[in-house]
């Protein structure tokens, strides 16, 4: 198959987020846009139409128009939930500019990106009103404060009464909402990339840069009707591909109240598909051969598989039936994962496409809104990220004689640039005007991308030789009982380069098997890898941790927060 034979899917094309709101609720009225729980152990799910949703967001906009937030930047600031994302949503459709807040950053970095982006409203979820209490003091530019919630902070609204107010004025004749013009392709949300607000870049996405995205991207992959939204609402990778891209194609988007209560959720919900990132899908992975494991029938699973794959080829498929325990554990009906935001193992794509799941690998950055390429449901190429979205050009950067160098990317969904950082913004687009991701690469004859590591995680050995960490990390992972690893030169007091694997065990998957002597065990796997590899990648030294690796909320290991040191 090539990609000219390949039929586009249908998409939902609009302007901007109010158009979306409407054309989705005229489009599938009576149709669940949103589901969840007021309590994570209440049994009782709360469905939302689109209709419903509709006259919510269009009540909280009307509200906030009257408050004065038109054209002013708005902080939202909590975990996902329904109000969460109707706050999003109506603040897009009356022309404010939206500033998602990890809720989990330390008040004083709150602070900090509140005073950089010039925020005067904040929408914060009650769970962290503690923190807002906090950061009053130090962020003098903030006007209002608006809970998601009951507030006990005085002179703090309510997201309900402010709801209430607007579908007032609505129902009074007040259009407001309706007759302001948006300029869609003025600065829209301000996302910051990064923790810390020393370093932190805050990129200004438009109305046209995400819904273009969307509109471009959902032509290349077909969504199934039901998901879990499990990412956090403050990256684009929930905010656009989840929040967006679902709620404009009439999917219904059940709302997680968290990590530890997806188990049950899956369960309750039943989705059709997820959209995860890989160390997330790796757990899930991990998880249904501990459990196999556990009860003696690895070994039998192993065979199920290799006689399903053989029946599959003479066009039996019975991968539900055989495999009805695992498909149990996501709720039954379970399709597809849409993964994205690093690469992931294809051991374990062709494992779950084993078991009747399809993953769909794909690419995004933040100062793309996120989304760059992807997978086809029926159409994938081992290793690669998939193909560009609709629009999108993409090109290797200063390529060696494997073709591999920087992948750059133009199209109507790269930012605007850095919020008051022009020098930033510069150094990010190259002479052509493509934006530098700052991940190397390649394409093959059919534009496919192909994905070998972040450039500033590259090791840059005294030979010249480059070392590409992710590389080894991802044959590192196939071994068994690694939990996470991380490839790094280490720091010696004589400066001896040596490279580095330092790894978090599955201690109770290793336990099962009856190794109780980790280092050694590794230690012999390491040596077994290395002499599969050119000498300059060979592993020197295996560190063993008892913690897991610092992550950030979207579950990415913080590289730079590892301890380097080794003993010679």
């Amino acid at each position: 198959m090539s990609n000219k034979n390949y039929p586009l899917y249908e998409t939902t094309v609009f302007e901007d987020f109010r158009i979306m709101t409407e054309n989705v609720a005229n489009k599938y009225p009576d149709r669940i846009a949103f589901s969840y729980k007021k309590d994570p152990s209440d049994k009782k799910i709360i469905d939302v139409t689109y209709t419903q949703a509709r006259e919510y967001i269009r009540g909280l906009g009307t509200g906030c128009i009257h408050l004065g937030c038109r054209d002013k930047h708005v902080a939202i600031i909590g975990e996902t939930s329904y109000n969460w994302i109707c706050s999003y949503f109506a603040l897009m459709s009356i022309g404010s500019v939206t500033v998602p807040i990890d809720k989990d950053l330390p008040p004083e970095e709150i602070s900090g990106i509140l005073n950089h982006a010039e925020c005067e409203y904040v929408i914060y979820s009650k769970a962290i009103e503690p923190k807002i209490e906090k950061i009053l003091q130090t962020v003098p530019g903030v006007k209002t404060l608006i809970c998601m919630g009951e507030t006990s902070i005085p002179d703090a609204l309510n997201i309900s009464d402010v709801v209430d107010d607007g579908s007032k004025y609505y129902s009074s004749g007040d259009t407001s909402y309706y007759d302001y013009k948006i300029d869609p392709d003025r600065t829209a949300s301000i996302v910051f990339t990064s923790g810390t607000t020393g370093r932190g870049k805050g990129v200004m996405l438009s109305q046209t840069n995400i819904v273009s995205d969307m509109t471009q991207g959902m032509y290349l992959f077909d969504i199934t009707p039901k998901t879990l939204a499990v990412l956090p609402p403050h990256h684009t990778y929930g905010s656009t591909v989840v929040f967006v891209g679902h709620f404009s194609q009439g999917s219904q988007i059940c709302i997680s109240s968290g990590l530890k209560h997806i188990p049950n959720e899956l369960k309750e919900f039943s989705p059709s598909h997820l959209v995860l990132v890989p160390l997330f899908v790796e757990t899930l992975y991990k998880r249904i051969w501990t459990t196999a494991e556990k009860s003696g029938k690895d070994k039998l699973l192993r065979v199920m598989m290799k006689v399903s794959n053989g029946l599959r080829k003479v066009g039996i498929d019975l991968r539900r039936k055989l495999f009805k325990n695992i498909h149990d554990v996501f709720g039954g009906k379970l399709e597809m994962i849409i993964s994205g935001g690093a690469s992931i193992n294809q051991d374990i794509i062709d494992a779950f496409e084993a078991f009747g799941f399809t993953i769909l690998n794909g690419y995004g950055i933040t100062e793309c809104s996120p989304l760059v390429s992807c997978n086809r449901n029926k159409y994938m190429k081992k290793g690669s990220v998939g193909t560009p979205i609709i629009g999108e050009k993409v090109k290797i950067r200063n390529p060696d004689e494997n073709g591999e160098g920087e992948i750059c990317v133009k199209g109507s969904n790269v930012m605007l640039g850095y919020y008051k950082d022009s020098e930033a913004t510069k150094e990010a687009f190259d002479e052509e005007g493509y934006f530098r991701t700052g991940d190397f690469g390649k394409l093959d004859e059919e534009g496919w991308i192909y994905i070998t590591g972040r450039i500033k995680n590259i090791l840059i050995l005294s030979n010249g030789k480059n070392v590409y960490p992710e590389e080894i990390e991802a044959e590192i992972s196939n071994i068994y009982g690694v939990s996470e690893v991380v490839v790094y030169i280490g720091e010696s007091k004589s400066k001896k380069e040596t490279l580095v694997a330092e790894i978090f065990p599955d201690f109770d998957g290793l336990k099962n098997k009856g190794i109780t002597d980790v280092e050694t065990y590794f230690n012999e796997e390491i040596k077994n890898l290395n002499s599969k590899m050119v000498s300059y990648k060979s592993i020197k030294v295996v560190k063993i941790r008892e913690e897991e690796f610092v992550k950030n909320t979207s579950r990415k290991i913080q590289r730079f927060n590892i301890d380097k040191k080794i003993d010679e």
